[in-house]
């Protein structure tokens, strides 16, 4: 799995590309989302429109960090998702917890 960040318009969007399957495949995604929230920033989207595949234990990494931006009055967005990855997230029923958008750019505007 590779994971990249980078800033658009004042909101980090982190780029995850590979298989979202917990154990170290998972820190850097981790480590790039303690980073945004450590510093101060209220505001991500994670992109998964590279994510092939993702698991129980990706799934809980997202819902740990949303609960982590949530506990600071930040927000975490989802953009992108693949139809393996929605198919998995609508199952698990978190489509009606996260605030999933189609595009990047859409869940920019959706943070008005």
């Amino acid at each position: 799995m590779k994971v990249n960040a980078y800033e658009k318009d004042g909101i980090w969007v982190v780029e995850v590309k590979g298989q979202l399957m917990g154990g170290p495949d998972t820190g850097e995604l981790d480590e790039k989302l303690y980073a945004i929230i450590g510093k101060g920033n209220k505001k991500a989207i994670v992109d998964l429109g590279g994510c092939a595949w993702i698991n129980s234990s990706g799934l809980s990494i997202l819902i740990h960090h949303y609960k982590k931006f949530k506990d600071s009055e930040g927000e975490l967005k989802m953009a992108n998702l693949t139809k393996k990855v929605e198919r998995i997230m609508v199952i698990a029923r978190l489509t009606e917890v996260f605030d999933v958008k189609d595009s990047v750019d859409e869940a920019i505007a959706a943070f008005g």
